[in-house]
């Protein structure tokens, strides 16, 4: 198990995830002044590991993961899910994985070919912007939490187009 936690009083949307132990296990720098959401994955020597960004040009929120600088997966959104996010997790190959979740309780599922390979909450956390990850043995770590940090840059970018209209 991940946990996911955003960092207090810090500059920009930093969060460190932490193992089942508490220890850090990566950091994750947001690169807030980024026109492209960029946020960059490090592992606890602080040596870059995977990279998120968005793509501008897109009909639906589309987020690029690159993992040891390759591409490794893009997550898109699916448009028109009523009370419910639904996202594809676009890997290279047969092996697509779906996110889906409720919008109010924050709970999610990613699943492949209908099995589920990593559980998402943030219902059970008290602390604001924190997620516990759940993943089986055998998913990539670094696939799945980069895809809870484009489910979040999403959500967090609906929040924000919400507020101005």
């Amino acid at each position: 198990m991940f946990v996911i936690r955003e960092r207090f009083f810090s500059i920009g949307d930093d969060f460190d995830v932490l193992d089942e132990h508490g220890t850090k296990v990566f950091h994750v720098d947001g690169k807030v002044l980024s026109v492209r959401n960029k946020v960059v994955i490090e592992d606890a020597s602080g040596h870059e590991v995977a990279t998120l960004h968005r793509h501008l040009v897109a009909l639906r929120p589309t987020y690029e993961i690159r993992i040891g600088g390759e591409k490794a997966a893009e997550v898109r959104k699916k448009l028109l899910t009523p009370f419910r996010d639904k996202f594809t997790i676009d890997v290279p190959g047969p092996n697509d994985l779906e996110m889906k979740g409720d919008l109010l309780d924050h709970e999610y599922v990613i699943e492949r070919d209908g099995t589920e390979v990593a559980a998402v909450s943030k219902r059970w956390l008290t602390i604001r912007d924190t997620y516990a990850v759940q993943v089986t043995a055998g998913v990539d770590p670094l696939l799945i939490i980069g895809s809870v940090l484009a489910l979040d840059l999403a959500l967090d970018r609906d929040k924000k187009k919400g507020d101005e209209d």
